[in-house]
């Protein structure tokens, strides 16, 4: 497990190229698809199931790439891309704590989109609550997540679902 309980933008970069926790362990994907500027608290043992939590955070530019396509002269953020954040949060996570392989999203139990980001949003917190770690021969998270652009909460999921592979050809 990593000791250090804040990433910055660069770090999460790293991750993406495998040289954050080493060459076997989950990466975050990188340039646009990387959802996140920073971690900013993670730890083992926080939240709501004592299991660990991650509070991270992206700073919103009227410039970021989907706005230009998502939707001609109405400009939203998709709010798939808020949820593929928090998959990759829970990637990370189990990096974090030393798993190793290859990271794919499982699956969510219920999604809820109640807001939106638009380009004048100055900020999206993303927040986890890790519920169940299996370290077996199936690793997987599992986590519940708020996401909030502006402090206000927009979007949750529960039972996001992580599992990390060393063998993806037959997934």
């Amino acid at each position: 497990m990593s000791n250090a309980n804040s990433f910055s933008k660069e770090e999460l970069i790293a991750c993406g190229h495998a040289e954050l926790f080493g060459k076997d362990s989950p990466r975050l994907p990188i340039n646009n698809m990387l959802m996140i500027d920073r971690i900013v608290k993670i730890n083992a043992d926080g939240g709501e199931f004592g299991k660990g939590e991650i509070v991270a955070e992206l700073d919103i530019d009227p410039k970021l790439w989907f706005f230009g396509c998502h939707f001609e002269n109405d400009p939203v953020m998709p709010g798939c891309l808020g949820l593929d954040a928090m998959w990759q949060l829970v990637g990370f996570f189990l990096g974090w704590e030393g798993a190793e392989g290859k990271g794919r999203a499982l699956g969510v139990g219920e999604v809820k989109f109640t807001g939106q980001v638009l380009p004048d949003a100055k900020k999206v917190t993303y927040k986890l609550t890790i519920k169940r770690k299996v370290y077996r021969k199936l690793t997987m998270g599992i986590a519940d997540a708020t996401m909030e652009v502006d402090g206000r909460e927009i979007y949750s999921a529960k039972d996001l679902k992580v599992g990390i592979f060393t063998d993806t050809s037959n997934f």
